[in-house]
C-alpha cells in the first residue's frame, strides 16, 4: 500500500499514544506487518517508524553515516540504519538518539513457509529449504532486539 493512502485512510482511525517500530525491507510503502495489526486491532500508534537495515559494502560505517530519517507525515517516518559487513547491527541502540524509542513496541513480519504438491520444486527440497528457514537464526536475536517488547505477526506461504 502506498505511504499517502495508508496516511489518508488511517486519519480518523483511534491512535494509541505510544511509539511503534516496524522492521521492513523495502523502502517505500508501507509493512504487511502494519495492515496486519492494523486489521486486527482496529488502532494505529500515534507515531510509526518504518525501520531498514542496510549492510554496507565497507567494513565498517561510521557513527555520524549510520542513521538517516524522513518524516513521511501524520507521524509517520521512515529511517534507514547502516551497519558495515563486520557490525553486529543493533537496532535499539543505533535508535537511542531518536526521541521516544526508548519504550517503543517492534512490529515484525514472520513467514512460515509451508511445502506443497503443487509442482515447482521438488518436495524433498521444500521441506529442506523450509527447515533451514525455520532454523535459521531469528531476527529478534540477530538485531538486538527487547523480548519483551516484540509483536510478531505471521502469515503462511506455500512453496
Amino acid at each position: 500500500m502506498p505511504i499517502e493512502l495508508f496516511l489518508t485512510s488511517t486519519a480518523k482511525v483511534h491512535r494509541v499514544p505510544a511509539t511503534a517500530i516496524y522492521l521492513t525491507t523495502v523502502r517505500d510503502g508501507v509493512p504487511p506487518a502494519l495492515l496486519h495489526n492494523l486489521k486486527a486491532n482496529q488502532v494505529r500508534h500515534a507515531r510509526i517508524l518504518f525501520v531498514t537495515v542496510e549492510t554496507a559494502l565497507t567494513p565498517y560505517v561510521a557513527a555520524a553515516e549510520r542513521l538517516s530519517e524522513a518524516v513521511l507525515g501524520d507521524g509517520v517516518s521512515r529511517i534507514v540504519i547502516r551497519y558495515g559487513f563486520f557490525e553486529n547491527p543493533d537496532i535499539p541502540a543505533a535508535l537511542r538518539e531518536v526521541e521516544g524509542t526508548e519504550r517503543a513496541t517492534y512490529f515484525l513480519s514472520r513467514q512460515t513457509l509451508v511445502p506443497t504438491r503443487k509442482p515447482g520444486m521438488a518436495r524433498w527440497r521444500e521441506h529442506l529449504f523450509s527447515a533451514m528457514v525455520r532454523n535459521a537464526e531469528q531476527p529478534m536475536t540477530f538485531f538486538c532486539l527487547p523480548i519483551n517488547r516484540v509483536v510478531e505477526l505471521g502469515s503462511q506461504v506455500e512453496i
